[in-house]
């Protein structure tokens, strides 16, 4: 007699990654996707393309976009190359997005874990002490700090990642105090398990899809700051960033606008890819969607 049919294995493959099929089906975050590494790549790339000193003067000043063919966004009020410019200043504001995010992301995720899994007085303390930074216009306490220390990569990222954090504070608070009643929580106290591990093993990682996403959306907040930062002449003055040339190029813009549109447009690249990104993580770990798409 003939075996029957098992056609349980490719069904369990199938459906193994389904959040990862769900983002690989959307255009938008793919487009977003590939935006995202096209700048990155530009990041890696430009000690290899451009290993001088991007603030150098290396042409005629004020040079257009396609006036030259070796300087094919032209130059600057100072000579110096726009697309040397652009990439080594992809690398500034990536770097300075991804470690202010990674600062705020790790403030946040503890503070929140903390109000929420504990509750009663200690959450108390933490949420007025969310809700008082939240008071505090952020941007001025940005310009505040960084006028008392000098402003460098490192300083300008600490200081974007301590006035960002309360967002993320507030998402794993909420996703805390939805969790620790759960079933597998309370095996875990069952079975003698410390509050550490109960909340870095337990219950974060079941609280990190909402945090995932809001983790785009943070680098892409902490590029924009970072850039009017710079314009206001408060970016570190040695290494060049988006911003920075917006800034040298603002009094320039009647007569030479491309000095101001080339890196303004790069942030809205920059800036969409990441929100692309983040709309499309929501649509692939939102719960609420999963029986929708598939």
């Amino acid at each position: 007699m003939p075996a029957p049919d098992t056609p349980a294995a490719p069904a369990v493959q199938r459906r193994s990654y389904p959040a990862l099929r769900r983002y690989l089906r959307n255009p938008a975050a793919m487009t977003g996707t590939v935006l995202l590494l096209l700048i990155v790549l530009m990041a890696l790339a430009a000690p290899y393309l451009y290993p001088g000193d991007p603030l150098d003067m290396v042409a005629q000043p004020l040079l257009w976009p396609g006036q030259d063919a070796q300087y094919w966004l032209g130059t600057d009020s100072l000579g110096r190359d726009m697309l040397a410019g652009i990439l080594h200043g992809a690398r500034a504001s990536l770097l300075i997005g991804v470690a202010a995010a990674a600062i705020g992301l790790s403030i946040g995720t503890l503070i929140g874990a903390c109000a929420g899994y504990f509750g009663g007085r200690v959450d108390s303390v933490l949420v007025r002490l969310m809700e008082l930074f939240q008071a505090t216009p952020s941007f001025l306490l940005m310009i505040v700090i960084i006028s008392i220390v000098p402003p460098t990569i490192a300083v300008i990222a600490l200081t974007i990642g301590i006035t960002s954090w309360t967002t993320v504070a507030r998402l794993v608070r909420a996703e805390f105090r939805s969790l620790k009643q759960r079933d597998f929580v309370l095996a875990a106290r069952s079975l003698g398990y410390g509050d550490s591990r109960i909340i870095f093993i337990e219950i974060l990682p079941n609280a990190l899809p909402p945090v995932i996403v809001a983790t785009s959306v943070m680098i892409a907040t902490a590029i924009l700051m970072e850039s009017a930062l710079s314009f206001l002449g408060l970016g570190d003055p040695n290494r060049v960033s988006w911003g920075s040339l917006i800034g040298s190029g603002r009094e320039m813009l009647r007569s030479a606008w491309y000095l101001t549109a080339i890196p303004g447009s790069a942030i809205i690249v920059a800036v969409l890819s990441l929100n692309l990104v983040g709309d499309g993580l929501n649509d692939a770990l939102n719960p609420r969607l999963r029986s929708r798409s598939e």
